[in-house]
């Protein structure tokens, strides 16, 4: 299996100091500060990372796991909102809501939602982020 690398550089303090985070592919380089982490500024920060890494998962899980038992899906569109909290006067993420809506010809509503639980436990981001208090998901079929 592949082995995946990346990088931040933080120069100066909490709040008044910044940095740069960066994929080892290239596809990605961006700043981060305290005011795009903690507030409403400009840049990224590493939540939001993490929700574009787990709603990837996510959609490549189930799409895996319905393939291989004959049901491919034609579309798998998932949103991860990641909460960050305090929890003990620390940032925390609390919760991660992930939102999916997937075409699957060929199965029915009660079935996919067998399949939606399935990737929720099963993907290997929602298994490295075991220790978030709550993993929510809310999937629907939309076929037609």
């Amino acid at each position: 299996m592949a082995t995946r690398k990346s990088e931040a550089i933080w120069t100066g303090n909490l709040q008044q100091g910044a940095g740069t985070m960066k994929l080892a592919s290239g596809l990605y380089e961006g700043p981060f500060t305290f005011a795009s982490r903690f507030e409403e500024g400009a840049g990224t920060n590493p939540e939001e990372l993490i929700g574009a890494a787990h709603a990837g998962c996510y959609s490549m899980f189930l799409s895996a796991i319905l393939s291989n038992d004959g049901h491919v899906p034609g579309r798998v569109h998932t949103t991860a909102t990641v909460h960050l909290g305090r929890v003990d006067g620390a940032p925390t993420i609390t919760a991660i809501d992930l939102v999916c809506q997937a075409n699957v010809p060929g199965i029915d509503e009660a079935t996919f939602l067998t399949y939606a639980e399935r990737a929720k436990a099963g993907c290997p981001v929602s298994k490295a982020l075991a220790a978030v208090p709550e993993i929510r998901l809310m999937a629907t079929l939309v076929n037609g």
